[in-house]
């Protein structure tokens, strides 16, 4: 065989990676592969999911026991493994967030802070998607823009949904997993209650409706407005 063909492709899992350790004793074996879903986790730039750290562990491997030991040891570190849109990741405890705030400033390259009507219309695409920005707009009483539906997508926080079956089928917008990950969901099922928020008195649809929102939904249309209503 040719070196050429003896390579794998970076995706592949390694030949040679033994999952089982049958020569070493139940306790090193668990501690071994404690430490190879940690260093997996630890090594990814995003939510790790259950496939891929099944494939450095034995098929016999309760996996989410293994994820239940790490959180234990990292009980008492600044930092803990989190289940987010349906996978694990290492995140900062939030008591530090001050703490890393003073330290680096404001936020990394890329994020931005929301204002209070990109933060209103993201949690009305979170619980009632898919939807149109024409019935946002219709929602808010008043224009939802194209400019702050691109803060949303700019961020990865919604993408485009299926078309609306009304008349000219719009696009609708959905929350992404970029939203869950940040927001630290594994499921939209987390989301709070809509009901249980009104009754807590924590929001109000009616007074949504009424206004009680900024002025800064709308700005003109553009051309996006007509290709967004366009039948494909």
């Amino acid at each position: 065989m040719s070196e050429a063909s003896a390579r794998h492709k970076p995706n592949d899992r390694p030949a040679l990676l033994d999952t089982e350790l049958d020569h070493l004793p139940p306790e090193l074996r668990w501690r071994e592969w404690m430490g190879r879903v940690e260093a997996v986790i630890f090594a990814a730039n995003e939510p790790v999911p259950r496939e891929v750290l099944a494939r450095v562990v034995s098929k016999s491997c309760n996996l989410d026991l293994v994820i239940d030991d790490i959180r234990a040891e990292l009980a008492g570190r600044p930092y803990e493994l989190v289940s987010v849109a349906g996978g694990w990741q290492h995140r900062t405890k939030k008591a530090f967030g001050d703490i890393i705030h003073a330290a680096f400033g404001t936020a990394g390259q890329g994020t931005k802070e929301l204002s209070q009507s990109e933060a209103l219309v993201l949690m009305c695409i979170a619980y009632f998607q898919p939807i149109t920005r024409g019935e946002l707009s219709s929602f808010f009483g008043k224009e939802v823009s194209r400019d702050l539906i691109g803060v949303l997508r700019a961020q990865e926080l919604i993408a485009s949904g299926p078309r609306s079956p009304q008349p000219g089928a719009p696009y609708t917008y959905v929350t992404t997993k970029t939203f869950l990950t940040q927001f630290g969901l594994d499921t939209l099922r987390q989301l709070p209650d809509f009901e249980a928020l009104e009754d807590a008195g924590l929001l109000s649809k009616e007074k949504l409706l009424a206004g009680g929102i900024p002025g800064d939904l709308a700005s003109g249309k553009d051309e996006d407005d007509v290709v967004e209503n366009q039948v494909p």
